[in-house]
């Protein structure tokens, strides 16, 4: 219990996953079962870094997105029928907001660079925020397994592109989705995913990639890889299949897609040779 890896470590991400169970069974009559990703993330946060908001760096305005990510969901739940336009409008916003939280870091950068970097982060975030809401949403296993598969491969892709921290916030999205997905198996029941929970999760999962690989080593061609995670969430499963298999199975699709994303991380770092 005293060793740091645990306490810095093993400890927050174990904290992260009871805190989601807990918020996902107590909220679940509600059909706020979703806000587990949000309760994962920032408890894993607060374990390792603190909540604080001043000065605002890169990373306490992911936090403070974070923290808007599932008001505007509830909003989108219960004060609009999801559209399309709906759906085009969050990405856009997502795409801002990537801009908005890696601005100072761009602004340093050559202008070459900057295109490339800031165009990845903001197609990577804005196309996990629409997909998610435009075929996942309405999905809690389809979703809860995109969210499981873009948060541990986040994180994973973060450490082996030298972002540990990154790498922690990360897999606390995958574990706060995961304990998400493992209340509705547990149950053999689905519950309410919606902007409440897909909007969380692709946003800060898309965030803390696009943190990894500004801020860090890890590829721009990775990042758009593991934006592409959720689209495993989508392949077809057997509809008559027990619920916990049916979520084991988009797991694993999703899971292969991040495999390849950190397979690209760590085995080509500096670039895909010519």
């Amino acid at each position: 219990m005293s060793n740091p890896v645990f306490q810095v470590g093993v400890a927050p991400l174990v904290a992260a996953l009871v805190v989601a169970l807990v918020v996902a069974l107590l909220l679940r009559s509600l059909q706020l079962g979703g806000l587990a990703v949000v309760a994962a993330f920032l408890t894993t946060m607060y374990f390792v870094s603190g909540l604080t908001f001043s000065p605002l760096t890169v990373t306490r305005k992911i936090v403070v997105l974070s923290l808007a990510a599932p008001v505007v969901g509830i909003l989108a739940d219960f004060a609009f029928k999801p559209t399309r336009i709906g759906a085009a409008v969050l990405a856009l916003a997502g795409a801002a907001a990537a801009l908005w939280v890696f601005w100072p870091v761009l602004s340093q950068k050559d202008a070459a660079e900057a295109w490339l970097l800031g165009g990845a982060a903001a197609v990577a975030v804005a196309f996990m925020i629409g997909f998610g809401q435009m075929f996942l949403a309405e999905h809690a296993v389809r979703a809860g397994s995109a969210g499981l598969g873009a948060g541990l491969g986040v994180g994973i892709a973060s450490i082996l592109s030298a972002s540990a921290t990154y790498g922690l916030y990360g897999i606390a999205v995958g574990a706060g989705a995961g304990g998400f997905l493992l209340v509705q198996m547990i149950r053999g029941k689905t519950l309410a995913a919606g902007a409440t929970f897909t909007l969380s999760a692709m946003l800060i999962s898309g965030l803390i990639a696009a943190g990894a690989m500004i801020l860090a080593m890890l590829p721009w061609y990775a990042l758009l890889v593991l934006a592409l995670v959720p689209v495993g969430a989508r392949l077809p499963v057997p509809e008559k299949a027990p619920l916990w298999l049916q979520a084991v199975l988009l797991s694993i699709y999703s899971f292969i897609i991040a495999g390849a994303a950190c397979a690209l991380a760590w085995k080509f770092p500096d670039g895909i040779p010519g």
